[in-house]
């Protein structure tokens, strides 16, 4: 249903259209009026930046230009200030730097920097004159630096005093007064062992002030910078190398050759041996360790220098103290040589760590290769100097027998050369592991040792044979079985051998007296016997029914049988104070019961005839006392 509209309200509506439409028609007209407005703006915008345009390019040249004249004035102040520079500098250089060293390496410095400079900047018009210029100056600034390090390191670089080396040795290895060979003490003989050595304190010299030092370094790194790295090193070689051998030649080092060696006495070389012992610790643990520190000091951020330095200095003195070992090493082989190589070996064993690590990198390699090398010549002249000493135990032909059946020369020679070698046990079990690749060398040492007493026996049976008398050739083998017996109890070489080998030696010995007393007494106790002495029809009657005559002629032989034993074996001896007791016992217990028993059964028919002591010349106690006389060497 429609609702009817009133015509007030459609003339209200209508009236209000009216004016909307009026209110649109207004704002219309605004809004083109404002965008007339602009658009003239624009246009006169436009117009004023047009004529501003050519004010802002003459402002924005004007300020360039103040820019580069600040650029400009500032780079010539850095010009006149290299220039300033380069004056001071060139001032200092050319005063030299004795005076002031320190100014004088700060000139060379700031003479570098100028240098830099001007090569980065070539487009200063003189820079080519100015670079000339301080080129030359640096050159003869480096000549300056080159005389001021040599004569800096000549003056500081001195010998040093034997007695100042050895106030550096710990006081077990301090030779009593002056040297070695004043001291009359032959530093290697008295075996402290390597472990005692190794462990030691070792105080290495000063050779070059610390305060000098770094002068040193400083120079030295210039002259590195300058390109003058091989007049560095040669000036360095020759003030350092020359010091470092006077220092050797001061404390008596020698340099011989095999011929030289072969020359002299062997008293006089065996003192040479343990002195150059004592040198090579000193060398090693003093000199060159010394000379390692300052060359690590000295050329600290220069790895290039700092082992070639080492190199050259120590190498003419290295080869001064290995050629020796080397002539001994090569010379002809002795037995009396075998000790000191097994010391000079040892020596070298003990520093081998040190040279390794003293003398590293691949400018000192020729040094370490030579220092091995030569405990190898060692090792091996020592294995063969043992291989020749038990090869001339068996092959011995001395003919001059000991005529009292006493220890031969040989046997005491042997025994104490093998008591000698346990001295170096250790030593040896390092050869033979060497040698014979052998885990056991405990095993290997003592069949080495089982061997060279087996051939000693061997040429003692064979000396033995030289005896007429088959008595003195079984007191001879039971005198020396029974000294090497005795000597190997008393020493290391038991542990070695065992108690198997003492034992079976022992009854060898007991076998030759038993042999001696069977060859020597049997005849003579043959004349005691009661057998055949018994007859049917006696003189005077006796209840032995034994015949006086028969008594007597027994008597006789047993006078004139002993009578000839004691004259001759008298003579004989048996030094050994027990053994020579035991066996005058042995020969005691069978000769006077015998005798005693004889002369109690059958005395008696003698006693009562005419002259009975020219028949019984001695009693029982007699015989015990001239017994007593046996073996003693008498002549």
């Amino acid at each position: 249903m429609r609702v009817p509209i009133s015509a007030a309200a459609v003339d209200n509506l209508t009236d209000k259209a009216a004016m909307m439409r009026e209110s649109l028609y207004k704002s219309q007209s605004i809004t083109d009026n404002m965008v007339s407005i602009l658009g003239s703006f624009d246009h006169r915008l436009s117009a004023l930046e047009t004529a501003m345009r050519p004010t802002q390019i003459r402002t924005h040249s004007i300020r360039r230009a103040h820019e580069n004249i600040d650029k400009t004035l500032k780079a010539v102040n850095v010009i006149l200030n290299k220039f300033d520079l380069s004056r001071e500098a060139e001032a200092k250089i050319l005063k030299g730097p004795h005076d002031n060293l320190e100014g004088y390496l700060e000139a060379i410095e700031q003479l570098r920097s100028n240098i830099r400079f001007f090569t980065n900047n070539k487009s200063f018009k003189s820079s080519d004159g100015v670079l000339n210029h301080a080129n030359n100056l640096l050159s003869k600034a480096i000549s300056k630096l080159e005389h001021e390090f040599k004569q800096l390191l000549s003056s500081y670089s001195k010998p040093v005093e034997p007695d100042r080396l050895y106030e550096c040795l710990p006081n077990s290895l301090r030779p009593s007064s002056g040297s070695p060979e004043a001291s009359g003490k032959n530093p290697s003989n008295s075996r402290t062992g390597p472990t005692t050595a190794e462990n030691a304190v070792y105080n290495p010299p000063v050779l070059i002030p610390p305060r000098v030092l770094p002068l040193l370094h400083d120079l030295a790194q210039h002259m590195v910078h300058a390109g003058h790295t091989q007049q560095c090193l040669n000036i360095y070689r020759d003030s350092r190398s020359q010091v470092l051998q006077e220092s050797l030649h001061q404390l008596g080092v020698e340099k011989l050759s095999k011929d030289d060696v072969q020359k002299i006495q062997w008293e006089v070389l065996e003192l040479k041996i343990g002195t150059w012992i004592h040198f090579m610790r000193i060398a090693v643990k003093l000199l060159f360790a010394a000379e390692r520190k300052v060359c690590d000091q000295m050329f600290e951020g220069i790895d290039s220098l700092k082992d070639q330095c080492f190199a050259e200095v120590t190498k003419g003195s290295v080869a001064m103290l290995l050629s020796f070992g080397d002539a001994i090493a090569k010379s002809k082989r002795s037995p009396e040589k075998l000790f000191v190589l097994l010391d000079m070996y040892e020596i070298m064993r003990e520093l081998h760590s040190e040279i390794e690590t003293l003398f590293s990198g691949k400018a000192c390699k020729e040094i370490r290769e030579a220092a091995v090398g030569l405990t190898r010549r060692l090792s091996q002249t020592a294995k063969d100097t043992f291989g020749d000493f038990e090869e001339a135990v068996e092959k011995d032909a001395t003919r001059t027998a000991v005529a009292d059946g006493t220890v031969h020369p040989l046997t005491s020679y042997v025994i104490n050369y093998v008591k000698f070698l346990f001295d170096y046990q250790s030593t040896l079990k390092q050869l033979f592991h060497e040698f014979e690749k052998s885990n056991d060398s405990d095993a290997e040492l003592a069949t080495v040792t089982m061997r060279i007493m087996q051939a000693l026996q061997i040429n003692l049976e064979g000396k033995s044979k030289q005896y007429k008398d088959p008595a003195l050739t079984n007191l001879f083998l039971m005198n020396n079985i029974h000294y090497m017996v005795r000597s190997v109890r008393r020493s290391e070489a038991k542990d070695l051998l065992g108690d198997d080998w003492v034992q079976r030696h022992r009854r060898t010995v007991q076998q030759h007296a038993n042999q001696y007393k069977r060859i020597s007494w049997a005849k003579i106790l043959q004349s005691l016997s009661v057998q055949g002495l018994t007859s049917s029809g006696g003189d005077g009657g006796n209840s032995s029914g034994a015949s006086r005559a028969l008594i007597k002629d027994r008597l006789k032989i047993f006078n004139l049988q002993f009578e000839e034993l004691h004259q001759r074996q008298s003579q004989w001896t048996v030094p050994d104070t027990e053994l020579r007791e035991s066996l005058r016992l042995a020969v005691a217990e069978v000769l006077l019961p015998a005798y005693r028993s004889f002369i109690k059964r059958f005395g008696v028919l003698v006693e009562n005839g005419k002259n009975p002591h020219k028949y019984i010349r001695y009693t029982t106690e007699d015989l015990d006392r001239m017994l007593g006389e046996f073996f003693e060497g008498k002549t």
